[in-house]
């Protein structure tokens, strides 16, 4: 998978992380991937609920040490 931009929402409650991830978004192209790393767990649901109301594909989910990693293409 080739990411194109890696977004930190470690430490930031919800719903700071669904905020900086339509940010981050709207900067990358159709079909590119976004790579977003939080700690809430809020994100868990959250994340998964705002990509499908926009159209977008969670390509992958996983968590590691406490990190939520989010991988999200754009649609």
């Amino acid at each position: 998978m080739k990411i194109t931009k890696t977004l930190d929402a470690k430490g930031l409650a919800c719903p700071m992380p669904i905020v900086k991830t339509k940010k981050a978004m709207d900067t990358i192209n159709s079909g590119e991937v976004l790579e977003v790393v939080a700690t809430d767990k809020g994100a868990l649901s959250d994340i998964p609920a705002w990509a499908k109301s926009g159209g977008h594909t969670i390509l992958e989910q996983k968590t590691e040490d406490d990190l939520l990693y989010f991988y999200i293409q754009k649609a």
